[in-house]
């Protein structure tokens, strides 16, 4: 098990041959338009995390580009509807086919409101992450051995989490409910990016 930092880019064959991707992304803020994309996360679910340090502003990365839209890898997110907005302003791409852990536990867990990565993580794999350095600098030149290890934690664990919430969905019959919504999840990112992230458009008013 290991972090590994790469600049700018995915080397080139780092998840070949894979058929599902856990992805996350560190940004300066959560306001679109305003807060840059800073850093993207990676795992294949087998213990490792690859980090990638954009460049910015000219976000040239074209490896990274080529896995967002590869329709061959599901991409797993929580809350993916921020990363995919993300991707797009920054990276230019439609990241597609994708997975939401938080969409499906809000879908299978519905004996609860806590929804949050930490406390999903917490009961369905006893895993207790750490969220110290959610709110930290990762513009900066240079990620510190804390944050790389924040970074690596929020995509390793992404995996068994799909695996647990499947089977909780297929039990309550929510399954192809779940699938709509992910096929719809990157729409309503670009719902997001042109400006109606407040608004329900399914809403009466």
């Amino acid at each position: 098990m290991a972090n590994y930092l790469h600049e700018g880019d995915l080397p080139v064959g780092v998840f070949a041959g894979v058929t599902s991707v856990a992805i996350d992304s560190e940004t300066m803020g959560l306001r679109l338009g305003r807060d840059p994309l800073c850093v993207v996360q990676l795992s294949a679910g087998d213990g490792n995390a690859h980090l990638v340090r954009l460049n910015r502003p000219a976000y040239d990365a074209p490896n990274l580009k080529a896995l967002l839209v590869d329709p061959a890898v599901t991409k797993i997110f929580h809350f993916g509807r921020f990363d995919i907005a993300m991707f797009y302003l920054h990276l230019g791409v439609v990241t597609a086919p994708v997975y939401c852990t938080k969409i499906a536990s809000k879908l299978a867990r519905t004996y609860t409101d806590r929804h949050g990565l930490k406390d999903v993580s917490k009961e369905l794999l006893g895993v207790d992450m750490s969220k110290a350095q959610q709110s930290s600098d990762w513009g900066a030149a240079t990620l510190s051995a804390d944050q790389q290890a924040y970074a690596a934690s929020d995509v390793l664990h992404l995996h068994a989490l799909r695996t647990r919430l499947d089977a909780m969905l297929e039990r309550e019959g929510r399954d192809s409910l779940a699938r709509a919504c992910f096929e719809f999840l990157p729409h309503r990112a670009l719902l997001d990016v042109a400006g109606w992230e407040d608004v329900d458009i399914f809403a009466h008013a």
